[in-house]
Parts: structure tokens; C-alpha cells; sequence
């Protein structure tokens, strides 16, 4: 099949099966990765992965994780740290992490396939978590803030420790880990403290009374109103290429350089325009193509090893629900609370993001086709059941109770 025949395919089966799953109050990736499966040779082996759809896949990538980055904020970060949200938060990721990783020693996986599926396990999906608190009504909730301090925080400890993994020598034992380890967690420390830095040098130019607004509107002004979303392409481009040259991955300095990007450096109007502009050509094309590529690279056979499969999902399921639980206790929250939080089942999604570090880790071949299979599985059905367990901890009426300041 040429090039753009595959590519009208995947996009519009995506495209069609990502409406369909939404119709039934699911994530639209489930039923994008669904149209991956299908056209791929897991099912009917109508599309075959290539170097063409493989690029588009990598572009896509980039710009899924400029999307999160524009969702969050430093200022919500450091508040997310403040209070029981930080204990939340590392209960969240380390203790899913410790399972992954106790699951990979008991089947023998080498060192970085061991690393690998612990990140994996332990991630959260923010834009899955947000969807669906603002869809079932709970995003402005103290349970709606504090997941999605939690997700952002979660999201955050990946991309960093994704970024430790990929600067590390190939030859990849315990001790060449430990060894690198301090060297590149400098290095990363270093870009973030770059982007912190600017960060507090656009707070300073505010405080002295700068405008930083009629930067984009002098853009706007020369170059037209299209020129703009251009320019926080290369922007965010710019701080990616810092980030390689530092020899992480790119998406690393694209996450952080999109965190900069605030509401406040723009006119209101500008920046609806930038979000919306990035929504049309993500979520309207690149973003399905992304997700079914990575169906398309699902390997149904690969999954004979029944065993480790069932027991990586019990795993992924089960040490989120218990992460979040017990870290929503500790917060003060009621078992209710703390159960619908779920931080157990709204933060068992992973979804987007784990995609991203699976298929970096697959491309990068630091993971077989085998281990890869078993994460967009993870991926898939973690984000496939989030939606059906938070609706059965808390029914409609509960929910509606709960927003008029009653409690679960």
C-alpha cells in the first residue's frame, strides 16, 4: 500500500474508531490504538508499519508532549508539591514502580527492561485524568485538584527519569547505572534549573513593570497572526535541541520549554488562538496517527507468555489502586475519597504518555517487541477500565452530592 493510501487509512480508521470510543465514554486514544490493531498485522494486515508513518509517528510525538506541557504550569507544580499532594504524588509513582520493577526480577528481564516496565507501571495519564474528572464534573473538586497535581507530578518524575535512561552507556548493568546515574541526573538537574531560571527571569521583567504580552502582539503585528504559533514551535524547538545537545531526548527540553509558556505571556485572545491551533493539528491529525502507529506495531503473537502478561496488568492495576489510596488517606481524605481519587482509579490511566516512553524505549531498542506489546496493552486497558471504576466508586448522585460540599 503507498505511503498516502496507508496514511488515509490509519487516519481515518483512527479518526472514526476515536469517535466511536468517546460516544461510549471512552478515551479517544482507545479507539485509536483499536484502529492500529485492526489495519495492522495483528488483525488484518492491511497496513504495515514504516519509515514513512514511523516519521510522522516521531513529529506526533513531539507535539502530544508540547500539548501536556501547555496543560500545566511551573507556579501549579511547586503548589502541587505543598501540603499531603507530594505524598500523593511519590506514593503514586514510587511504590507502582517498585512493583514493575519486583515483577521484571521475578521473570528474569534484564536490567533496563526491568527499568523500563517499573516507569511504565508507575505513569500516569494527565490528559486522561482530566478528561475525565471535567467529564463526570470533578475536575474543580479538592479530589479533581489533587489529581491533577498528582498526574502532573507523576508525569513529571517520568519525563525525568525517562531522560536519566536515555543518556546512559549501552552497556547497561546495575553498576554502569549507578555509575552514569549521578553524572546525568546532574545534567538534567542542570536543564531544569536552565528553564527555572527563565522562568523566574520573566517573573522579574513582570514585576519591573515589562509587558511580556506585546512580545507575541508585536509578532502578530510584523509577521501575522499565523507567525505566532510558528514561533512557540521553534521556541520549544529550541529548548528540545538544548536538551539533545546535553544528550537526552528531545521531547525532554519540549516538555520543560512548553512549561513556560504561560496564559500570563499573552493577550487572553492569542493564547485561545495558540491551544486551539495546536488541538486542530494534534488531536485532529497527528495525534491519532501517533496512536494507531502504535497499534500498528502491536504484535498480538508476541503476548505467548500468558503468565508475565497477567500478571504486569494485576500489577499496574493494583499497586495504583493501593498508591492511591493509601496516599489519599494519609492526605485526610475519607475511604470514599481517597478510593474515587482513585487516586487508585483516576490515576490508573496511563495512556498518552506511557506510549510516548514505550515507544522511545522500543525505538531506541532498549525493549523487544515482546515487552513493547505488553505495554500498549498495559496502556490500553489501564485507560480502557479508569472511566468504568471511578463510575462505579462514585455514582451520579454521590458526584452531585459531593459538588454541593457534601462529602463521599
Amino acid at each position: 500500500m503507498q505511503v498516502l493510501t496507508s496514511l488515509l487509512a490509519v487516519l481515518v480508521a483512527a479518526r472514526l474508531l476515536g469517535h466511536l470510543a468517546t460516544r461510549y465514554g471512552q478515551p479517544a486514544i482507545v479507539g485509536e490504538m483499536l484502529a492500529g490493531v485492526l489495519l495492522g498485522p495483528s488483525v488484518f494486515g492491511w497496513v504495515e508499519p514504516n519509515a514513512a508513518l514511523s516519521g510522522i509517528a516521531s513529529l506526533a510525538i513531539f507535539l502530544v508532549v508540547l500539548s501536556a506541557g501547555l496543560e500545566m504550569r511551573l507556579r501549579d507544580i511547586v503548589t502541587a508539591l505543598r501540603g499531603g499532594g507530594l505524598l500523593v504524588a511519590l506514593l503514586g509513582f514510587v511504590l507502582p514502580f517498585g512493583v514493575g520493577v519486583a515483577v521484571a526480577l521475578a521473570f528474569d528481564l534484564d536490567v533496563m527492561r526491568t527499568v523500563f516496565l517499573g516507569l511504565c507501571i508507575s505513569i500516569t495519564a494527565l490528559p486522561v485524568a482530566v478528561k475525565m474528572l471535567e467529564d463526570f464534573g470533578m475536575l474543580a473538586t479538592p479530589i479533581g485538584h489533587l489529581a491533577v497535581s498528582t498526574a502532573v507530578i507523576n508525569d513529571v518524575l517520568a519525563l525525568f527519569v525517562l531522560g536519566v535512561l536515555l543518556a546512559l552507556p549501552e552497556q547497561t548493568t546495575w553498576s554502569a547505572v549507578a555509575a552514569a546515574g549521578s553524572t546525568v541526573t546532574l545534567k538534567l538537574l542542570a536543564l531544569a534549573a536552565t528553564i527555572v531560571a527563565l522562568n523566574a527571569s520573566l517573573h522579574l521583567l513582570e514585576r519591573r513593570g515589562v509587558n511580556i504580552a506585546a512580545v507575541p502582539e508585536r509578532i502578530v503585528a510584523v509577521l501575522g497572526p499565523e507567525a505566532l504559533f510558528g514561533v512557540v514551535i521553534l521556541f520549544v524547538m529550541l529548548v528540545g535541541t538544548v536538551s539533545e545537545a546535553l544528550g537526552f531526548h528531545f521531547v525532554i527540553g519540549a516538555f520543560f520549554g512548553a512549561l513556560l509558556l504561560d496564559q500570563r505571556h499573552f493577550v487572553a485572545s492569542r493564547y485561545d488562538d495558540l491551544r486551539r491551533t495546536l488541538a486542530s493539528v494534534t488531536g485532529g491529525f497527528l495525534a491519532p496517527v501517533f496512536f494507531a502507529y502504535i497499534g500498528l506495531e502491536f504484535a498480538l503473537h508476541s503476548l505467548d507468555d500468558v503468565p508475565f502478561v497477567v500478571v504486569v496488568l494485576l500489577a499496574a492495576v493494583a499497586s495504583k489502586v493501593l498508591a492511591g489510596w493509601w496516599g489519599g488517606r494519609r492526605a485526610g481524605m475519607t475511604h470514599r475519597e481517597a478510593l474515587a481519587l482513585a487516586l487508585g482509579c483516576v490515576l490508573n490511566g496511563r495512556g498518552a504518555m506511557e506510549l510516548v516512553v514505550a515507544s522511545i524505549a522500543y525505538e531506541r531498542g532498549f525493549i523487544g517487541i515482546e515487552l513493547f506489546s505488553v505495554l500498549v496493552l498495559m496502556g490500553l486497558a489501564t485507560t480502557l477500565v479508569t472511566p468504568l471504576a471511578f463510575n462505579a466508586v462514585v455514582p451520579a448522585a454521590r458526584r452531585e452530592a459531593y459538588r454541593a460540599g457534601g462529602r463521599l
